[in-house]
């Protein structure tokens, strides 16, 4: 028996119809297990009902920002699984540093922007100053986190221990200073990001990039916005671009898959080969 605040499936499509209608934002195409777990997460820690939750999407316009912190999954740190980065280190950024100038880059659901620090400082040590990077995500407010360039300090160990995998010889207390609380990257690795609120739904980004770092985002979506969201990455690459997807996705099953090429299974990379 559903208890006055426990969703069903009737609610969770409501609840996702009202936010389209109010907002502009598409979650019916959302893993609905995951959909309905942040949904009555939302509903316990607010103790709403339903009704009190549709209400307030509608008439408190500045519940979503709220409201879409709450729904989206933001964990991430950075060098997330160092081999990755070795990879791209040492294959995919010198293919295209050879190939093509400047390198254009699009970090898709970019979260509080660890791995946006990441790449900026794995950049400046490969002394690739000619690039730009897009760094994009749904919600505000941990777009404005990641643009402020901090994380709490009590995440540097773990930060470190990734970095100290690539044997840059480098400690990634080089490039951060302490201040209340927070790990501050020096503000200059930053001059080439571009923060932009983006929904990857929805919206829709203009250019073509040499690499898209979308990992472990298409996670929380079904089947049928996965193979859309991809093929919007396939558009937005260039000829021989490379795109990287997170440990637990796949494009092998999706409408482009036969235009990309594998570069590593292991590490989710894969190179653009037909347009």
């Amino acid at each position: 028996m559903v208890t006055s605040n426990e969703i069903d499936i009737a609610d969770l499509k409501r609840i996702a119809g009202v936010v389209q209608s109010n907002h502009g934002y598409d979650f019916h195409n959302y893993a609905m297990s995951s959909f309905k777990r942040r949904i009555q997460r939302i509903l316990d820690v607010k103790k709403l009902s339903v009704e009190a939750l549709l209400q307030k999407i509608t008439s408190q316009p500045q519940f979503i920002d709220e409201f879409l912190g709450e729904l989206t999954v933001n964990v991430t740190e950075m060098f997330r699984d160092p081999n990755f980065w070795i990879l791209l280190r040492d294959q995919v950024l010198p293919a295209l540093a050879k190939s093509h100038q400047p390198i254009r880059i699009w970090h898709a659901g970019c979260s509080t922007g660890e791995e946006v620090f990441s790449m900026a400082i794995l950049l400046n040590e490969m002394n690739l100053a000619n690039h730009s990077i897009l760094a994009t995500d749904l919600d505000p407010r941990v777009l404005a986190k990641a643009q402020g360039g901090t994380f709490n300090i009590k995440n540097f160990e773990l930060n470190e221990k990734n970095y100290s995998r690539l044997n840059t010889g480098n400690r990634l207390q080089k490039w951060f200073r302490e201040s209340k609380g927070n790990a501050v990257i020096d503000p200059a690795l930053l001059n080439s990001v571009q923060f932009q609120k983006h929904d990857l739904v929805t919206g829709k980004i203009d250019g073509f990039f040499d690499l898209i770092l979308c990992r472990n985002v298409m996670i929380y979506f079904n089947q049928a916005l996965q193979n859309d969201v991809l093929t919007k990455f396939h558009r937005s690459l260039i000829m021989g671009g490379f795109l990287a997807i997170g440990s637990k996705e796949s494009l092998i099953w999706c409408d482009v898959a036969s235009k990309f090429e594998i570069v590593s299974a292991s590490e989710k990379f894969y190179r653009k080969i037909k347009g």
